[in-house]
């Protein structure tokens, strides 16, 4: 069923998950799979990040240790996560005139073929140096970058307009369930001898299990009937000036790069370091190693449920007040709850677990909220010829606006400790960087109210 056709009068009295086809489910669940998949294959390495960096530098710098070897996995873990951001940037430019350009389809499966190849890499023996590291995150980070927009498109044009805001939400809901796939692998992988320290690369190898969906994909998938009318009628598809040269496009890209500047340089270069702010705290209390792996993966697997919540409720308030004000108000609690967190966890020594335990799914719930938003509210900014350009342009251009954010965490943390701030300087260093969250607001006061309206042609 196309977003094209109209709703007819009685269809207004179903839920929106009620009278849909068959095919419509199979989309959203493909999407889902290749899109969850996709966040599993992020965060494998916010988890591993720590243990992992502190065996490549201590092989490849011996003298390193104690608090010089700490200070060192900081930094550099904020440098490869800009680099994984900027590399995401990457991928969603090129992938995003692709997905107009060649289809939604053949861009989901080039794009998930690639994140589940180097994810794989990533743990390989080669990697014997974080340069190495930082270059499979890189590449694995180019495939991550595309394969959104193309879901997103192909999901928000499958369905009718009745049920496509819901059916995003679950979409970027259905991410978080990817989150905690991670916190499960590595809850499972920090049980064996040696614990996460020991195993990280296999945390990798299973990441590269989701190249197996491109075979259902190239079965089950065809391209969605406005992309096929678009093309037919002879318009330019994924011409990338056009968002720049045509003046409510030209708006609509500046609105959304700015919200999606605050919500993903926030949480990738903040949020997403709990497990790092945990990890610190459970080791001034003299843990085993395996202890704290499970400690911190069941941490951030609570995160994860908490952002279920808020991305599907994201959605369902959405639609029962509007698009904009949902994100006016998920911004604000999501600055609050980084600082709650960051405050009320750090330094807490003993209490850490307890506290974490309990404000991790509120850090995560209003965190990742703004990202259903941008699921939802990007498709309905941009016409069909447009629609992969404009959403992986606008996202992805926000990863390197939002690259500086871990690299300044990293980096103002080891400050701040110097100095001999609490924490290991994170509490400062994040109160420091969660001011990103003002392009959020400026961002969402630019754009159109777009509730209620169908998918611009």
């Amino acid at each position: 069923m196309s977003s094209a056709a109209s709703t007819a009068p009685d269809e207004r009295k179903l839920a929106w998950y009620q009278g849909l086809d068959r095919y419509c489910w199979v989309v959203l669940i493909i999407a889902a799979l290749g899109w969850l998949f996709d966040t599993m294959d992020q965060n494998l390495y916010n988890l591993v990040r720590a243990p992992s960096l502190a065996e490549l530098l201590q092989h490849q710098y011996p003298e390193l240790s104690g608090t010089s070897l700490s200070d060192a996995v900081k930094e550099k873990g904020g440098w490869i996560t800009s680099l994984f951001l900027i590399g995401w940037s990457v991928g969603g430019f090129v992938f995003g005139v692709l997905g107009d350009k060649i289809g939604r389809t053949g861009t989901m499966i080039l794009t998930i073929l690639i994140y589940a190849i180097f994810t794989g890499l990533s743990g390989a023996p080669f990697v014997q140096s974080w340069e190495v590291y930082a270059g499979m995150r890189f590449m694995t980070a180019v495939g991550v970058g595309g394969e959104w927009a193309a879901g997103a498109a192909l999901v928000a044009e499958v369905f009718p307009n009745r049920s496509r805001p819901m059916a995003l939400g679950l979409l970027q809901a259905l991410s978080a369930v990817g989150n905690m796939m991670a916190s499960v692998i590595t809850l499972v992988i920090s049980g064996q001898e040696g614990g996460i320290e020991a195993n990280w690369r296999i945390a990798y190898f299973v990441g590269a299990v989701p190249a197996l969906l491109v075979l259902w994909i190239r079965r089950s998938v065809r391209e969605p009937e406005q992309w096929h009318e678009a093309k037919s009628v002879g318009q330019e598809l994924g011409n990338i000036t056009e968002l720049f040269t045509h003046a409510t496009l030209r708006r609509n890209t500046i609105a959304a790069m700015l919200m999606a500047t605050a919500g993903v340089g926030a949480l990738w270069g903040v949020g997403f370091f709990s497990t790092d702010l945990v990890r610190a705290e459970l080791l001034t209390l003299g843990l085993d190693n395996k202890v704290i792996g499970k400690q911190v993966s069941t941490m951030f697997l609570l995160q994860n449920l908490g952002a279920f919540f808020g991305m599907y409720l994201f959605a369902m308030h959405a639609e029962r007040s509007n698009r904009r004000t949902a994100l006016f108000i998920w911004f604000a609690a999501a600055w609050a709850s980084v600082l709650i967190f960051f405050w009320g966890v750090g330094g807490s020594g003993e209490a850490a677990m307890q506290r974490a335990l309990v404000l991790a799914p509120l850090m995560g719930f209003c965190t990742l909220g703004p990202l259903s938003g941008f699921t939802i509210y990007f498709p309905e900014l941009f016409p069909t010829r447009l629609r992969t350009t404009g959403c992986g342009f606008c996202y992805n251009a926000a990863r390197i606006l939002a690259a500086i954010a871990p690299s300044a965490l990293g980096g103002l943390a080891a400050h701040f400790a110097s100095q001999g701030a609490k924490a290991g300087g994170f509490p400062m260093a994040a109160t420091c960087v969660t001011f990103i969250y003002v392009l959020g607001f400026i961002g969402t006061a630019m754009g159109p109210e777009t509730k209620g309206k169908p998918l611009p042609d």
